[in-house]
C-alpha cells in the first residue's frame, strides 16, 4: 500500500520489477541474446532481487557463497554455464543452483519459511513447515552434511526469533504513545492514507483491533513510511529494512549482514530511537500540560503539494464518503 498509493514518479523502481517484468521470459534470459547459459549467473537476478526492503543480492555477493562465486565465474572450469542446471556441478552455488534446482521455475518451490521476507513473528519450527524445511536442507546437502544445514537453519530460526523480541517491543513502544494520544502527528491529524481513511498506520487488525486505532474491525492500517510521527517510521523502518536484513542475512550465509550491517545491530539502534522519541513526546505532553499549551499540529500533515497527489487524498475530494472499498468491491480488483 505504501508504494500503490504514491505518484508514478515514486514508485518507477517498483514498479519495473513487480509489473510485466514479472511475467517475461526475457527478464532472466535477455531480449536479443536469449542464452540459457546468460540467465544461469548469479547476476540476472540482481536488477530486481536488492536494496533496502528485498536484501537478496547484496546478502549473497557478500556471504562466503558470492565470494567464490565472484573469484572464480570466469574459470569455466569452476563454473560451466553451457550446462543445464541439472547437470551443473558448480565449485559453489549460484541463486539458479538453489532457488532453480535442476532448472525448475517455481523460485519458491526450494525456499525455506517465508513468513514475509521474516517481517511476520511465526514459529517457524511449527509441524506446517517441516516438508519446507526439509526441502531446503536437502539443496543445502548437495555440498554440506545434512547436519551442518540443518544447524544454519536453526541459526536462522534464532536469529528471526530474536528479531522478533525486538520489533514487538518497539511496536509496543509506538502503540502504547499512540493509545495515549500523544502521537505527533495522530492518524486523525493526516492525509487519509491509501483507502481514503484515517487508520494508525502500524495497525494490523489481528493485532491492534478495535476502533481505538481507527478502522473497522480486522482492518490493517497502511504501513506508512512518509507522513507520519517519527516514531511510525522507525516501526516501519526496523521491521521492513532491519528485520529483513537478517531474515535475508541468515537465509544466505551472510552472518556480517545479519548482524552488522543493519540486521541487528540496526533493530537495536531503532529501538533506542523509538524509546528516545516516546520519552521526549511525553516530557512534552507533560510540560504542555503544565503550562496550559494546547498543541495542534501544523496543516502540512494534512495537506500540501505532495499530499494531493496520493491516492487516499483524492479519493476524499473527488468521491465524499467513500473509501477504495467502496469504488473497487469486485472479487480480485486488487491483482489488476
Amino acid at each position: 500500500a505504501w508504494s500503490i498509493e504514491r505518484p508514478p514518479g515514486d514508485t518507477a523502481g517498483c514498479t519495473f520489477c513487480h509489473t510485466s517484468s514479472e511475467e517475461r521470459c526475457s527478464t532472466c534470459h535477455q531480449r536479443h541474446q536469449f542464452d540459457p547459459a546468460v540467465a544461469r549467473h548469479s547476476e540476472q537476478c540482481k536488477a530486481c532481487h536488492w536494496g533496502k526492503d528485498h536484501r537478496d543480492w547484496e546478502a549473497y555477493d557478500i556471504s562466503i557463497h558470492g565470494v567464490v562465486y565472484q573469484v572464480n565465474k570466469w574459470n569455466p572450469t569452476e563454473f560451466d554455464f553451457s550446462k543445464k542446471l541439472a547437470d551443473a556441478d558448480y565449485v559453489g552455488p549460484t541463486c539458479q543452483y538453489c532457488h532453480l534446482r535442476g532448472g525448475h521455475h517455481n523460485v519458491q518451490r526450494l525456499s525455506t519459511v517465508y513468513t514475509s521476507m521474516g517481517m511476520s513473528n511465526a514459529d517457524r519450527g511449527a509441524p506446517l513447515w517441516k516438508e519446507k524445511r526439509d526441502t531446503w536442507v536437502s539443496v543445502c546437502d548437495d555440498c554440506h552434511s545434512p547436519r551442518f544445514a540443518r544447524e544454519n537453519l536453526q541459526a536462522m530460526d534464532e536469529a528471526c526469533k530474536d528479531a522478533g523480541l525486538k520489533y514487538t517491543e518497539t511496536f509496543k513502544v509506538a502503540e502504547n504513545l499512540m493509545l495515549d494520544g500523544m502521537g505527533e502527528p495522530m492518524p486523525k491529524d493526516l492525509a487519509p492514507d491509501w483507502s481514503g481513511q484515517h487508520i494508525w498506520s502500524l495497525k494490523i487488525g489481528a493485532y491492534h483491533d478495535g476502533p481505538k486505532y481507527g478502522g473497522a474491525q480486522g482492518e490493517s492500517g497502511e504501513f506508512r513510511m512518509s507522513n507520519c510521527s517519527d516514531v511510525e517510521r522507525i516501526c516501519f523502518e526496523s521491521v521492513g529494512y532491519w528485520m529483513t536484513y537478517i531474515m535475508k542475512g541468515m537465509a544466505h550465509g551472510s552472518w556480517n549482514d545479519a548482524t552488522y550491517c543493519d540486521g541487528s545491530f540496526g533493530m537495536d539502534r531503532w529501538l533506542v530511537k523509538a524509546k528516545a522519541a516516546s520519552e521526549q513526546a511525553r516530557r512534552f505532553t507533560a510540560l504542555e500540560k503544565k503550562t496550559g499549551i494546547n498543541w495542534v499540529p501544523s496543516e502540512f500533515w494534512r495537506k500540501g503539494d505532495y499530499l494531493e497527489q496520493l491516492t487516499g487524498t483524492r479519493i476524499v475530494k473527488e468521491f465524499p464518503g467513500k473509501t477504495i472499498f467502496d469504488l473497487c468491491p469486485e472479487p480480485g480488483w486488487l491483482d489488476t
